[in-house]
């Protein structure tokens, strides 16, 4: 008897669908009571909180607070973000920025505000300074945190079954996980690095794609603990990306910084007394880690941009005209789901491209010089 899939992903698919109308339905009324900015709209998602926002019913925000945590003037202070209420609250004198330039931080009022906790008046209020030691529990840092968790247990519990029978055939989340092993060792660390040396390197080049791969999947869910923008994150993918350059400089070899700074290849007046050259070289150290930043974090950050584009449009038209609202759904739903499809793939994507780069690089640093190199020198 063979199974049939299709008997569960139909229903599956259709529910799907159906949640998806009626939030656009939910979210459609509540547009037409307020003026619809897609703009904030957009950035409210792709950005990084100080709650976690599920959804917004009849004006009531629905979401999961989190610990804001500072240190302000030689103190420690702690409460939950549920006290600031999305901006319209104050705790002992501390709210969410409201001005173009500090906004998305946390700071100190003064005047009668100094010690108030309630609802305040962003034009008679005013702010004293911004905290700027600022150690809150974020949304991205839960959902960092999270992700780290969830990577832990399940390679725990791998290695624990290779552990206990490793002559035995993969199972489960081993038959899952072992062909992406054995590709990121076979087709990235190997020929990149050489078989000599890439099982020194070949643990970091695993957690960097899992990584990468497991935030890049949770922010396609649309519901907690998905939809975070962890790896649209540019201070998220800069840490990755340095991390890959202190791997890379640390392990440089004396072939790896000669060919920079004095290539034989290179004639000398480029060299001396105008190091053309070795000054072009040196940037090149540099921007290496700069295009690894970039390109994940505008890859996921874009993809992320134009699907509530999509939604987004829907609210327009209906600004204009309830009819021309519903009429424009089911297209934007549409290139909603081809885009989702098309993310899907792209998480893969930027998660090996990413691993790819990395251990490109540090296959250039840790890389011997050839015989012909070697007689050259010589």
């Amino acid at each position: 008897m063979t199974y049939d899939k299709t008997k569960h992903i139909i229903p599956f698919f259709f529910c799907s669908l159906v949640l998806l109308f009626s939030s656009i339905f939910s979210m459609s009324v509540k547009a037409e009571e307020e003026e619809f900015n897609p703009g904030e709209y957009i950035m409210g998602h792709i950005t990084d909180d100080y709650g976690w926002h599920i959804t917004t019913i009849n004006d009531h925000h629905i979401s999961i607070p989190l610990p804001v945590m500072l240190f302000d003037n030689g103190s420690f202070v702690a409460f939950s973000s549920s006290k600031l209420h999305h901006g319209q609250q104050a705790y002992k004198g501390y709210a969410l920025g409201f001005t173009e330039e500090t906004e998305g931080s946390i700071v100190k009022l003064g005047g009668n505000y100094a010690e108030y906790t309630g609802e305040i008046d962003h034009e008679a209020a005013s702010i004293d300074h911004v905290c700027k030691y600022d150690i809150s529990i974020t949304k991205n840092v839960c959902a960092l945190l999270i992700s780290i968790a969830l990577l832990c247990w399940i390679f725990l519990s791998v290695a624990k079954k290779y552990k206990e029978g490793p002559l035995k055939a993969p199972k489960g989340m081993q038959s899952l996980l072992e062909p992406l092993i054995l590709f990121i060792r076979d087709d990235v660390a190997i020929p990149s690095i050489g078989e000599e040396k890439y099982q020194k390197y070949f643990p970091y080049l695993l957690t960097l794609f899992f990584f990468i791969l497991v935030n890049n999947l949770m922010g396609l869910i649309p519901i907690f603990p998905g939809g975070a923008n962890l790896t649209g994150n540019i201070t998220v993918t800069g840490v990755l990306a340095i991390i890959t350059f202190f791997i890379t400089n640390i392990s440089g070899n004396k072939h790896y910084w000669k060919d920079i700074f004095n290539s034989p290849s290179v004639p000398w007046p480029l060299k001396f007394p105008l190091p053309l050259m070795p000054v072009i070289e040196f940037i090149g150290i540099l921007t290496k880690p700069f295009v690894l930043m970039i390109r994940l974090f505008a890859n996921i950050t874009a993809g992320h941009i134009i699907v509530l584009g999509f939604i987004g449009l829907i609210f327009i038209f209906g600004a204009m005209s309830p009819a021309i609202g519903y009429a424009v759904s089911p297209v934007s739903i549409f290139f909603y789901i081809f885009m989702g499809l098309l993310e899907l793939l792209v998480a893969f994507i930027q998660a090996f491209v990413f691993t790819l780069l990395s251990a490109i690089y540090i296959g250039m640093a840790v890389e011997e010089p050839h015989h012909g190199e070697l007689k050259t020198e010589n």
